[in-house]
Order: structure tokens, then sequence, then C-alpha cells
């Protein structure tokens, strides 16, 4: 399994992403060359794609930002392509961004993963994630 940065739009990436992003959330807008343009552009944001025998078959997309509490991380759209899983993309992709996070000064890095998708769960607590007693509360400005 090999882990890559994205760092350009390609129609590789484009279309890798289009398939693997339904996978992750069935409301999610379709992926458009200028949202991931968008995404890649910003310094904030370290976008990881996992390759098994040169194919794109997964993606994170790390957030590293200054808060006046420290610097923070959050791991984000984690998916590993159904045909792939189980061949250690996630293990591996979250691997490379936790390094990443360290490198760059992150204190701290959350995720969050819904209690369905019992495979990452597991994954995150035996990388050493630790489940928070906290509410995530979700204000949508799209109604």
């Amino acid at each position: 399994m090999n882990i890559e940065i994205a760092t350009e739009v390609t129609a590789e990436l484009t279309a890798a992403l289009a398939t693997l992003i339904p996978q992750l959330s069935s409301s999610a807008d379709p992926i458009t060359e200028d949202v991931l343009r968008r995404v890649l552009a910003d310094p904030a944001i370290t976008m990881f794609v996992a390759r098994h025998e040169g194919k794109i078959v997964g993606s994170l997309t790390l957030a590293v930002f200054a808060i006046p509490t420290g610097i923070r991380a959050w791991i984000e759209d984690v998916v590993v392509d159904e045909s792939a899983r189980g061949l250690g993309a996630g293990e591996a992709l979250t691997l490379a961004a936790l390094d990443a996070a360290k490198a760059k000064g992150a204190t701290s890095v959350d995720l969050t993963s819904r209690p369905s998708r019992e495979a990452a769960n597991r994954l995150y607590l035996r990388m050493g994630f630790v489940a928070r007693e906290t509410n995530v509360f979700r204000f949508s400005s799209e109604d």
C-alpha cells in the first residue's frame, strides 16, 4: 500500500473521489474539479490517497489549525473503496495523517466515526484513539 499526498487536481484523482465519496456519504454533493482545487489549495489541508497496485483505493483529509489553546488536527472524510477494504489502506492513511499532524505541531488529533462503521472503529481504538465523552453538534447553513 502506497500513501501519497495529493498536490494537484488530475482526472485520475477526480474520478477516484467520484467513486469513493458516495461510499462515505450518500448525501454528499458530487466532487468537482473546482471543489478539489479549493481543497488542495487550502494551506490547512493535506489530502492523502492510498494506492494499491497503482490504483487509488482510499483517501483521507487532514486539517491542522491553530487556536488559542494550541495546534489541533482533525481527520475527516476517511474512505477506502469496498473492493480494497481489509488490505490496510485505512491504517496506512491514518498513520500518515498522524505523522503529518505531529510534524506540524498538533498536540491532538480528533476524528468522528459512525457506530455502524465497526471495522473502522476497531481500527481507531487499536491505533490508540480514545472515545471521548462529548456531544457533537452540527449547524447546517444549507437549509
